[in-house]
């Protein structure tokens, strides 16, 4: 393998990094649909608000790495919902569905040899595509560990 080829794996695994911590799979299984609205004492959101944080940001990285014209989102409004709890049921299962599609796609676009690793993101100014990776898996990172830290809050953490 080249270090390219090697790099490129390794951006694929961290994107869906399990290996030293739980994974977002992990964390947002079982969650029972009565406390994903709950935000315990002494925290500021539900698993609900930092499951659709994690979606928003990671698709707003997305589009960012893809779109022909990108256009920068409002902060921090449109990054996290105002409502601690789900509108419905489907709402929680979209965003979990979109989490996993997004991130694959993340994945692919890390994977692929066309894409230049150190070339700058053509709509960024010097955020480059290497960079927009390490971000993606990095929030995922941290949001994924405050999933972990609010389920055993709530006492539902195995």
């Amino acid at each position: 393998m080249t270090n390219d080829s090697v790099l490129r794996q390794q951006l694929v695994t961290l994107l869906d990094s399990k290996e030293a911590h739980a994974g977002f799979d992990a964390a947002v299984a079982g969650i029972p649909a009565k406390l994903r609205g709950a935000v315990p004492d002494g925290w500021d959101y539900s698993a609900w608000q930092l499951v659709e944080h994690l979606r928003t940001a990671q698709a707003d990285i997305l589009e960012f790495c893809v779109a022909k014209k990108y256009r920068e989102k409002k902060w921090p409004e449109a990054f996290w919902p105002v409502r601690p709890a789900p509108p419905g049921a489907a709402a929680w299962t979209r965003a979990i569905a979109g989490y996993r599609r997004d991130r694959k796609a993340l994945q692919r676009l890390a994977a692929s040899p066309r894409i230049d690793l150190g070339a700058v993101v053509p709509n960024g100014t010097t955020q480059t595509y290497l960079r927009e990776f390490l971000l993606a898996a990095d929030h995922a990172a941290y949001h994924v560990g405050q999933l972990v830290a609010l389920r055993k809050a709530l006492g539902i953490w195995k």
